[in-house]
């Protein structure tokens, strides 16, 4: 079987959620013999008919125009939306009520909503990668829920055997807190994290790549005036050292404001840390009662929750979990059994 994948222009520059998606389904779908191509845009001969199957990753305006050429050449995709919103279905309903007649006056006048309707309502199968994704999609985008197949994210096996000596050895820190992600990002709630661990006064790793805008360089003059946190700038995912600092730390904290579900999350629950997530997103299929949540909103129950979760003894429970439901060797049979059952194989 080939299969083809796609997303938005900047994914490997932005190094997050959707980039490792990707990378490490492909991997392990070419164990199990599936023909995956990565999209190539500069490919004059690019032509696609309906035999071919398509992967798109990520639906709104950033892949519209390739869904909508994909659709004009009556190629077959999947689609995994990377949808999410903290506003309920009723409000996102209401939203593209209001939509419809501003459009007949402000023509190509396109809200993030209707992008992602088009492209899931063409899709042979739109597949979140939460229930609570696909809930949401089927109750605020009106899509059909027979069209939906949750296809969880996956974590790589290799974390299991993370080992704290390097990390220990190159920082001198053991049992601290740690974070992973951008700080600058809106969602990734940098700053209420970083003033909740002052407040401890714990030991505090952030890895982070440091966005270019104001949010971060509010962060930046908290984390400079802070003798508890230690900012690593970031380390590639493959070096060896990130693994490491997943095993040294005590607590892993991810405090954003939703995740689906937060990657680097089960990275550090594979190398055995506690874990500290958002409850939003549907972080909870993933980590189920195995981890402790804090509200994202207060700077109080992100500090109240880290320092319970200190208090706990590491165990192999969150582990265990994870490890049984979630590596990429697990979902990428199922993403096969997906795609067969699309093209009716």
């Amino acid at each position: 079987m080939r299969v083809f994948f796609a997303s938005y222009q900047s994914i490997m520059l932005n190094k997050g959620g959707p980039t490792y998606v990707v990378l490490n389904l492909e991997k392990e779908l070419t164990k199990l013999k599936v023909d995956v191509r990565l999209f190539d845009m500069w490919n004059k001969s690019n032509e696609f008919s309906k035999n071919e199957l398509l992967h798109v990753f990520n639906a709104s305006i950033a892949t519209y125009s390739f869904a909508k050429n994909l659709i004009s050449y009556g190629a077959q995709y999947v689609v995994n939306p990377i949808f999410y919103s903290n506003h309920p279905a009723w409000k996102i309903r209401m939203y593209r009520a209001f939509e419809k007649p501003v459009r007949t006056i402000f023509k190509r006048s396109f809200s993030d909503y209707y992008y992602t309707n088009f492209i899931c309502e063409n899709a042979k199968k739109v597949l979140p990668n939460t229930k609570a994704e696909g809930e949401l999609l089927s109750k605020a985008m009106r899509i059909n829920s027979n069209n939906i197949q949750v296809i969880h994210n996956g974590v790589e096996e290799r974390f299991l055997d993370a080992d704290s000596t390097l990390f220990v050895k190159k920082y001198g820190l053991k049992d601290f807190v740690l974070n992973v992600g951008h700080i600058g990002a809106f969602r990734k709630n940098s700053y209420k994290l970083i003033k909740a661990v002052q407040k401890l006064d714990v030991p505090t790793v952030i890895i982070a790549d440091v966005l270019e805008n104001t949010e971060a360089q509010k962060c930046m003059e908290e984390i400079n005036k802070s003798n508890n946190i230690k900012l690593v700038r970031w380390i590639k995912h493959d070096d060896p050292l990130l693994a490491s600092a997943y095993a040294a730390c005590k607590t892993f904290v991810l405090p954003s404001r939703y995740e689906t579900p937060g990657i680097v999350a089960m990275e550090a629950a594979l190398a055995g840390a506690n874990v500290v997530n958002t409850p939003y997103g549907g972080t909870k299929e993933y980590f189920a009662d195995y981890a402790d949540y804090l509200n994202p909103n207060s700077i109080d129950s992100i500090a109240n929750t880290i320092e319970k979760s200190l208090n706990k003894n590491k165990n192999d429970s969150l582990k265990n979990f994870i490890k049984k439901n979630f590596l990429w060797s697990v979902i990428a049979k199922q993403t096969l059994e997906m795609y067969e059952a699309t093209m009716g194989k």
